[in-house]
């Protein structure tokens, strides 16, 4: 008997991590699948045969895609013809829209099952691609509940399989009270996103805004990293003191531990909120990507754990308002009124029901299991 093959394409960090965790159910379920396409170190390490290097794959903004066309161009015709030459039993597409949609219609025409896990956010900012999706795409995964009912009313075949990252952090951090002790209680995180691009915008505002908090109030503050992904310590050098630390591999133990985080918007908002502690989200990009992408958002908030609660229960700051003063003041909103700092955890301690409870892997690795 032949082995299945799936052809899986993870395009950014969160993308892998959740991808490893779907190959692990699907090995419980067939221990014969062999996994090529694209995707980051963790997939590699499960054996996945890559078509390029995870760190080339996470691009991120209009312009600076623009700006590797040709690189993206090949690595598009090199896997459709990949796709065509081995037919797999399924396609596999997690995130990463702006190649993994395209690639859908290449080749939708081989008759192989395209099922999509963790939704491209079209229900932000690109309605109009709906008919592209229940075109090409034979079953849609979402991860957030709100999406699923967008994709009911849109005639999409979608199913709501909840979050991955239920089972990714330690259940001792989950909804968890701000540590007592007293010197981390006195902490604040600093996550400046998982991107190159992101980290350059956002890494200085955040330190600097941790530099005067922690001269008001005696705290101090650790940059969660991400080894290999950035030159912190370059960064860092300016602001040499005890009062700003450099953790690499440790995100969610920093954020535990933490009272206060600064994060970029994303999946991490998602993490913070997961863990229960209030945060001040801020978001910086390019100047072309920014002006095109206010033209296409039509939200009042974008961090993921807003919109999973549907109201802004943690401050939002994007592009000129992300700026150190404005960041300062937020957190000193939570600092000297505790009503506030405990009404806004509270509420974050809601998002790990909203998000479906443990299980996302199991179930969505049984749901793909039909198409093999």
């Amino acid at each position: 008997m032949n082995k299945k093959s799936i052809f899986l394409s993870a395009g950014d960090p969160s993308g892998d991590n959740a991808s490893s965790k779907l190959v692990e159910a699907l090995g419980v379920l067939h221990s014969d699948i062999e996994y090529f396409g694209l995707g980051g170190e963790r997939l590699k390490k499960m054996g996945q045969e890559q078509f390029a290097s995870g760190t080339k794959l996470a691009v991120l903004g209009f312009w600076e895609v623009a700006k590797h066309y040709h690189f993206f161009k090949n690595l598009m015709n090199r896997c459709t013809k990949e796709i065509e030459k081995r037919k797999p039993s399924v396609v596999l597409l997690i995130d990463y829209p702006g190649f993994n949609l395209r690639l859908a219609k290449k080749i939708k025409h081989l008759q192989i099952p395209i099922i999509y896990y963790i939704s491209p956010q079209v229900w932000a900012w690109g309605k109009r691609r709906i008919k592209e999706i229940r075109k090409n795409v034979d079953l849609m995964l979402p991860i957030l509940p709100f999406e699923e009912i967008f994709y009911e009313n849109s005639g999409v075949n979608s199913k709501f399989v909840g979050h991955y990252l239920l089972e990714d952090i330690s259940e001792n951090y989950i909804s968890s009270k701000t540590p007592a002790i007293e010197n981390e209680k006195n902490t604040i995180a600093l996550l400046p996103g998982s991107r190159p691009q992101e980290i350059e915008r956002m890494l200085i505002p955040s330190l600097e805004a941790a530099k005067m908090f922690n001269a008001k109030y005696g705290t101090r503050a650790i940059v969660a990293g991400i080894k290999g992904v950035y030159d912190y310590e370059n960064t860092l050098r300016q602001y040499d003191g005890s009062d700003i630390s450099l953790v690499y591999n440790k995100t969610r133990e920093i954020i535990y531990k933490s009272s206060l985080v600064i994060s970029a918007s994303g999946t991490a908002t998602l993490e913070v909120g997961i863990i229960g502690r209030p945060m001040v989200v801020i978001y910086k990009t390019g100047f072309i990507t920014y002006n095109i992408a206010r033209h296409l958002v039509k939200l009042d908030k974008i961090a993921l754990a807003n919109l999973v609660m549907d109201e802004i229960v943690v401050p939002e700051l994007i592009q000129n308002d992300a700026t150190p003063g404005k960041i300062f003041s937020e957190l000193e909103k939570f600092r000297e009124d505790n009503s506030y700092y405990d009404s806004v955890q509270n509420k974050l301690f809601g998002i790990p029901s909203l998000l479906g409870g443990k299980g996302a892997s199991d179930r969505t690795a049984k749901l793909i299991s039909e198409y093999l």
